[in-house]
């Protein structure tokens, strides 16, 4: 794997349209999904601080193959090159500091724990990986963007 050298602005660096493709496992149960579709970060219509995070496309799980969406803000963060990702609806979702190339989260939601690995390939590559662990989920979820030019 090619090094990255530092990345100075989380928020710059994920600019853009991106291809996704995410690798989903319900490691209990040894099913297995696929996203593909396509995340578009940019400054929301009305000018307010951070990108816009709208992800769009399809995703297959057990025989079914259906649309999926979802949408996150990405803000800056006190630290100055760093983001924090809200949920659509305003709550808090994860930090993420993408400067050094690898960051680590955590999430706790209800009964469930996501911790995530988000890794910096190269100029026009990045990877997030979220492991979730509750009562009822024991998921693995890999996503890989590619900049689409």
């Amino acid at each position: 794997m090619p090094e990255i050298g530092p990345i100075p602005d989380t928020l710059e660096y994920l600019t853009g349209r991106w291809r996704a493709e995410r690798h989903v496992r319900d490691v209990a149960a040894d099913i297995t999904g696929r996203f593909e579709g396509t995340a578009l970060l940019s400054p929301p219509a009305d000018a307010s601080a951070g990108l816009l995070y709208r992800e769009t496309g399809r995703f297959a799980w057990r025989g079914t193959t259906r649309r999926a969406e979802r949408t996150l803000w990405f803000r800056p963060a006190a630290d100055p090159g760093a983001a924090e990702v809200f949920f659509a609806d305003g709550r808090p979702f994860h930090d993420l500091d993408l400067r050094s190339g690898l960051h680590r989260a955590e999430h706790p939601c209800a009964a469930d724990h996501y911790r995530g690995e988000f890794t910096v390939l190269d100029a026009d590559r990045w990877r997030a990986v979220w492991r979730v662990r509750g009562p009822a989920k024991d998921l693995s979820l890999t996503t890989e963007y590619t900049r689409d030019r």
